[in-house]
């Protein structure tokens, strides 16, 4: 018994260390139960030797400085960021390009700004709460996470700014937004609804500097289409005359045929999903909010029913995105009515143009996009609904943890849906093979 009593003392002191953390880390206070939360991507049950539940060695080694950067930038969590711009690239109706890469560069660059930012502005509380971070530690200083989240986002800017001008200005908002949260929004009732729009305009990033990456390729293929050897470039159309109906002006008009506005109801959706879990965030350290939970388990069922839904009212060969023209070779449907007398007919090309998604040009595509797309409805609602069932029920502080981490995982499928309702099965395919990548790394560096 003695010995049984020695060990239970000896226990104690690495049980009160064990402090549950939620979405941004904070350690809960007043001596509350300490329970482990699921981490924020890796589904492993707070069982993961996370930084937050273990004190990093004093060493000032080469390998300790690379430890404390990842940490720092909570290296794991940028698995639920490059999704946006596939996402966004989708919802214009493109294929992913040099503009879809640019901005998932940029995407990640704003993003560990961010992360840098919100540890810089919260060393004063992380003294107290978490001395173990890295920067009350000692391991990085203010003045070094500082300047690394200014040169993250000087760097996001730049590769946005490659994509194009309407890519930078959404770019410099959504810099904007994430400086502004970390800065002083997050700590005021307008801290969801800004969380929210930072990633409704990471999706918008994507839909911009893909489109507008692809239609500036166009027109400069188009402007230097007769000066090579070949056919003659066209003379121009005299004024009232009907315009050739030619692979140029078919590409002209499938590039001016998706707005990135178009990709508005998409980040809408993960918007929505972001401020429900950013609110459900706000209880987790207390817990005892049961309407909350409810009210997101209620939107986050709405938005998948919206998924699909929005997948069911096509017809047959119909684009996923409304809008987009696609036509798949020797097909007969044509969005035009084929009796209007001033429609032109669409020639059938038998090859996609560049940038052009077009999601019927494979015969397995149509058969395909409907399962996967219910596969990844039902793991966006299996992964978000049960935590946030189980925290309405009970809103403890360490379910309330579990359904914040349930909601930020639910975000990969959640994008994955997003694409693949817009007819890119493949980027959403691409998306998913995020998770399991996401999960090991979550098992060495937490996400929150």
């Amino acid at each position: 018994m003695r010995r049984l009593l020695l060990s239970a003392l000896g226990a104690l002191p690495a049980a009160l260390r064990a402090a549950p953390a939620g979405l941004n880390g904070r350690a809960v206070r007043g001596g509350r139960p300490a329970a482990a939360p699921e981490d924020g991507l890796s589904g492993t049950g707070g069982t993961a030797p996370a930084p937050d539940r273990h004190r990093p060695s004093p060493g000032r080694g080469r390998g300790d400085a690379v430890r404390a950067w990842t940490e720092l930038f909570r290296v794991s969590a940028l698995f639920s960021v490059p999704g946006d711009a596939l996402a966004g690239a989708a919802a214009v109706g493109r294929s992913p390009g040099r503009g879809t890469a640019l901005a998932i560069g940029a995407s990640l660059c704003l993003y560990e700004a961010g992360m840098a930012l919100n540890d810089w502005a919260d060393r004063e509380e992380d003294a107290v709460d978490r001395p173990h971070r890295p920067i009350p530690s000692g391991r990085i200083s203010p003045s070094a996470a500082l300047g690394a989240a200014g040169a993250l986002t000087a760097a996001g800017l730049a590769l946005a700014a490659r994509a194009g001008r309407p890519a930078l200005a959404v770019a410099t908002a959504l810099a904007a937004t994430v400086w502004a949260y970390d800065l002083h929004l997050k700590h005021t009732k307008a801290g969801p609804a800004a969380m929210a729009a930072a990633r409704s305009l990471d999706l918008l990033l994507g839909a911009t500097a893909t489109a507008t990456a692809t239609s500036t390729a166009t027109a400069t293929a188009t402007a230097y289409a007769g000066t090579g050897p070949g056919p003659r470039a066209p003379r121009p159309t005299r004024l009232g005359a009907v315009p050739p109906t030619g692979p140029d002006n078919v590409a002209r008009a499938a590039g001016a045929a998706r707005s990135p506005l178009a990709a508005l109801p998409a980040a809408l959706v993960l918007g929505a999903h972001t401020y429900g879990v950013t609110a459900v965030s706000r209880h987790e350290a207390q817990g005892g909010s049961t309407a909350v939970p409810l009210a997101v388990l209620a939107t986050t069922t709405a938005l998948a029913a919206a998924v699909l839904a929005t997948h069911q009212r096509q017809r047959p060969g119909e684009p996923a995105t409304p809008g987009l023209t696609a036509t798949a070779p020797g097909s007969s449907y044509r969005p035009d009515h084929p009796h209007h007398p001033t429609a032109p007919a669409m020639p059938d090309l038998g090859a996609p143009q560049p940038g052009t998604y077009r999601p019927s040009h494979h015969a397995t595509a149509p058969a395909l996009t409907p399962l996967l797309l219910t596969a990844f409805t039902g793991a966006y609602l299996r992964t978000a609904g049960p935590p946030l069932l189980h925290a309405a029920l009970n809103p403890s502080p360490p379910l309330t943890q579990r359904a914040v981490g349930g909601g930020i995982r639910a975000m990969i499928p959640l994008q994955a849906a997003l694409a693949t309702r817009a007819g890119a099965p493949g980027s959403g395919l691409a998306v998913m093979a995020l998770v399991p990548l996401a999960r090991s790394l979550a098992r060495k560096v937490s996400p929150t």
